[in-house]
């Protein structure tokens, strides 16, 4: 758990390490938020809803039902780029990247309760993310994956660490991260993985999981 405090009697807590984005495209077929309630069950600590070309009405729609789900598991809900969604919600905060709302703009329109993080894909980015004022970052691709292919080579473990070395800020690794990948992602540094397909594509979710949820708890334990 990181505490970011920021501004006089202010902090934000970013107390999850497991991070889902979602993807209503990567779920087999299943229904998004019987994948997503399933993976809350598993130990999910927080969801971001990445749904960017659904309507405004759908988006809203969707968002309500998963600040119900989140509320009901204890976890956290941030919205991809909407702030007027995640105000509408009441969700935990936003996740932004270098295109739309900047991150001094976002924390003007949010105030100083609601979480911002920042999709970081270079180490100087994030460094830039952090100086703005941004709670966490997800670096990525630290491994290849085509989601992530337009932004270049992957980082890999030994460029993850070296942001998590010079930020003071909890990094998330994001790209290719699946069981056999979190152990050295973590031992790079990382506060926690974010990913999609792992989880939603997972033949049981929940328990998919549950064991990515150990693999990193085990590692804070050795740490």
């Amino acid at each position: 758990m990181s505490t970011v405090s920021r501004g006089e009697g202010q902090s934000r807590c970013v107390d999850f390490s497991l991070y889902l984005i979602t993807d209503r495209r990567q779920t087999a077929g299943r229904p998004l938020l019987d994948v997503v309630a399933a993976a809350l069950r598993g130990g999910v600590g927080a969801v971001q809803l990445r749904e960017k070309d659904l309507p405004d009405n759908e988006l809203l729609e969707l968002a309500r039902d998963l600040r119900r789900l989140t509320h009901e598991h204890h976890a956290r809900l941030l919205i991809n780029r909407r702030v007027d969604v995640c105000q509408a919600v009441g969700a935990d905060g936003v996740q932004l990247g270098i295109e739309g709302l900047s991150i001094v703009e976002a924390r003007r329109l949010l105030g100083d309760g609601p979480l911002i993080g920042y999709s970081a894909h270079a180490v100087e980015e994030a460094r830039r993310a952090e100086a703005s004022g941004a709670d966490f970052v997800t670096l990525s691709p630290v491994y290849h994956t085509p989601s992530k292919a337009p932004f270049g080579e992957p980082l890999g473990p030994d460029r993850l660490g070296e942001a998590c070395g010079a930020l003071g800020i909890p990094v998330f690794a994001l790209g290719g991260i699946k069981g056999s990948t979190i152990a050295r992602v973590m031992a790079a540094g990382a506060h926690g993985v974010a990913l999609i397909s792992a989880i939603t594509a997972a033949a049981n979710p929940e328990t998919e999981a549950a064991s990515l949820l150990q693999t990193i708890e085990q590692h804070e334990t050795l740490s």
